[in-house]
């Protein structure tokens, strides 16, 4: 039985992988063959189902070997590296963060989870549904820290959210005239900057807040919440991140680093698509895109990216035809598949064993 459950494993995480696989394939292939249509002038709704999804396995395929074609392959090759890196420093940060809370996770073993992330990342709600599957391995490391290993994943993304909103706030200043020109932009602008302010209340709440200095009450209505201790376990552990020494902006630093990678990722690949687009406005573009793509509207935020895309790069002052567009867009969520296959053989392979060292001490009420 027990040489018997290894292969289970692998077999049904192997038919997790595949169908994830499938389905964003299928996405990705009723967008091209929409998009076909149009150009043809043919109308795609008229279709019914079975003929929509003939049509998008028989054209999206073509339609996207058509484009990798096309495009330099020294872009490809860039783009794929520069988006290693992204997730060399998100293992990276995360192991910051890990640190303070007195937890130390080898390279190896966080590099292992935070690939098997970005595989989910690629199906689940918006760009960061990943996380729950880092969360659920994160606590699984640990036996007596695992509130605290899981909120880890929480302040690594909500400081990767912050840095990515101020990022794009920062970037917006040399392009006030190309975003606010138009309703459209501004709109997004807008937009951003007011997710940009709800983060902002939200990192200061998390790390200083102190709610129960202001309102006394506050820790006898938490206590008759579900779960109090582990409520109240999370928020001791948030304020730990702000009481320790240059935490924050060591982190920030990196984040931005991060956000700067990802813009010239887009950026190869506008290159190797021959593509004009201004440099200063790809560096506030690419962070409003990311940013309001990480909503929880659709998996790995596909559509809501493409159409983004196709929505600013539209503008006189740009002027991408929307084909281009959503091949540009198309292109660069290929490249994050890529590492996704990758982190799908890392889960499939995964070693579910305990690598956790616990520095800190377990304090009572570990669980």
């Amino acid at each position: 039985m027990s040489r018997r459950a290894p292969s289970w494993k692998t077999v049904w995480r192997l038919a997790i992988c595949g169908l994830l696989l499938l389905w964003v394939s299928h996405t990705i292939f009723v967008k091209e063959g929409r998009q076909a249509f149009r150009l043809l002038d043919r109308e795609w709704d008229a279709l019914s189902t079975t003929e929509q999804w003939r049509a998008a396995w028989t054209r999206g395929p073509a339609e996207l070997w058509r484009v990798l074609c096309f495009t330099e392959p020294w872009a490809l090759g860039a783009a794929f590296v520069l988006m290693g890196v992204t997730v060399l420093l998100g293992i990276l940060r995360w192991r910051m963060v890990l640190r303070v809370q007195g937890l130390e996770l080898p390279f190896s073993r966080a590099a292992e989870i935070s690939l098997v992330a970005h595989f989910f990342n690629s199906f689940m709600l918006g760009s960061s549904g990943g996380d729950l599957m880092k969360a659920y391995y994160a606590a699984r490391e640990t036996h007596h820290l695992k509130t605290e290993a899981v909120v880890t994943v929480f302040v690594d993304r909500l400081i990767g959210l912050f840095a990515m909103l101020l990022f794009g706030g920062l970037m917006m200043l040399p392009n006030l005239s190309l975003l606010f020109d138009h309703r459209r932009l501004a709109a997004l602008s807008w937009f951003t900057l007011l997710m940009l302010a709800a983060c902002t209340v939200l990192v200061w709440v998390a790390f200083w807040g102190g709610v129960s200095r202001r309102w006394p009450g506050a820790d006898t209505w938490l206590k008759k919440l579900p779960k109090a201790e582990h409520l109240r376990r999370s928020l001791d552990s948030c304020r730990a991140f702000g009481r320790h020494p240059g935490f924050v902006l060591r982190a920030l630093v990196v984040s931005m680093v991060l956000n700067a990678v990802c813009v010239l990722l887009v950026l190869a690949l506008v290159k190797g698509l021959h593509l004009e687009i201004s440099v200063t406005a790809l560096f506030a573009i690419v962070p409003i895109i990311s940013c309001i793509s990480a909503l929880p509207l659709a998996p790995s935020g596909l559509g809501v990216r493409e159409n983004l895309f196709v929505w600013m790069l539209a503008v006189p002052e740009i002027n991408i035809p929307a084909t281009q567009a959503l091949s540009l867009s198309l292109l660069a969520f290929a490249v994050s598949l890529v590492w996704s296959l990758i982190g799908g053989a890392v889960y499939l392979g995964y070693k579910e064993t305990h690598h956790l060292r616990e520095v800190a001490e377990a304090g009572p009420g570990a669980n």
